[in-house]
C-alpha cells in the first residue's frame, strides 16, 4: 500500500488531517511514524513557498533513503485579518514570538484588534497544501474559509486561533465546533477535499 507522509510535527494538525483523509485507500503516516527527524525552516514569504519547501525537503530525504511507494504532503496555514493587512499570515504560529504558544498568539491578536468594531474584524483562515509523489510529480491546492475575530475566547476545541474565529453560518467559533463539523467547512477541510480527488486519480 502506498504511504502518504505528512510533513509536519504538529500533533493536532496531523490528527485533523488523518481524520479527513481516513477514507482513502492509503496509509497516512507522520514524520515521527517514519523516523524522520527533520524540522524544516519555514523562511518563505508566502504559504505556498513554505508548504512547497517542507514537502520538497522531506521528498528529497525519502529518495535519498531509498524509499518507494510514497506521497509527501505538506501544509502551511494561518490566519489573515483584514484590518491588520493580512497579519498574522505566515507568522501565525509564532505571532507573539514563541512558536506554537496559542495563548500568547491569541492575546496579541486581541490586543491588536482592541477597540476595532465588528465590521472591521473580518478574517480568513488559509491552508496551502503541497504534494510530491515518489515519481516527482508536484501538486498544490489552496483552501480558505471566511469569518471574523470576536473579542474574547469561546470554546475549548480545535487549536491556534480557533476560539476567536467566528463562523457565521454555524453561529459558532471554530473552538466551539466538534471535529466533524470543523472538518466539513474549514480551510484545511476544503483544501483536502480537493487534494483527495487528485490522490484518487493518482492512485
Amino acid at each position: 500500500m502506498k504511504r502518504l507522509i505528512l510533513a509536519s510535527n504538529n500533533k493536532k494538525k496531523i490528527m485533523e488531517m488523518k481524520e479527513i483523509l481516513k477514507e482513502l485507500d492509503i496509509e497516512v503516516k507522520s514524520l515521527e511514524n517514519e523516523n524522520i527527524n527533520i524540522d524544516v525552516i519555514e523562511d518563505g514569504e508566502t504559504f505556498e513557498e513554505n508548504a512547497k519547501k517542507k514537502a520538497k525537503e522531506i521528498y528529497a530525504f525519502l529518495l535519498k533513503r531509498g524509499d518507494k511507494d510514497f506521497i509527501v504532503l505538506a501544509d502551511d496555514s494561518g490566519l489573515a485579518v483584514d484590518y491588520l493587512n493580512g497579519e498574522p499570515g505566515i507568522y501565525s504560529a509564532r505571532y507573539a514570538g514563541e512558536h506554537g504558544n496559542d495563548a500568547k498568539n491569541n492575546e496579541k491578536l486581541l490586543q491588536k484588534l482592541s477597540g476595532v468594531p465588528k465590521e472591521n474584524r473580518g478574517a480568513r483562515f488559509i491552508c496551502q497544501l503541497a504534494m510530491f509523489t515518489d515519481r516527482g510529480e508536484y501538486f498544490e491546492v489552496t483552501g480558505e474559509v471566511k469569518g471574523y475575530i470576536i473579542e474574547e475566547l469561546h470554546g475549548a476545541g480545535g487549536f491556534g486561533y480557533d476560539p476567536l474565529f467566528f463562523y457565521e453560518q454555524l453561529n459558532k467559533t471554530f473552538g466551539e465546533l466538534i471535529p466533524e463539523e470543523k472538518n466539513q467547512i474549514s480551510h484545511r477541510g476544503n483544501a483536502l477535499k480537493e487534494l483527495k480527488r487528485i490522490i484518487h486519480e493518482f492512485l
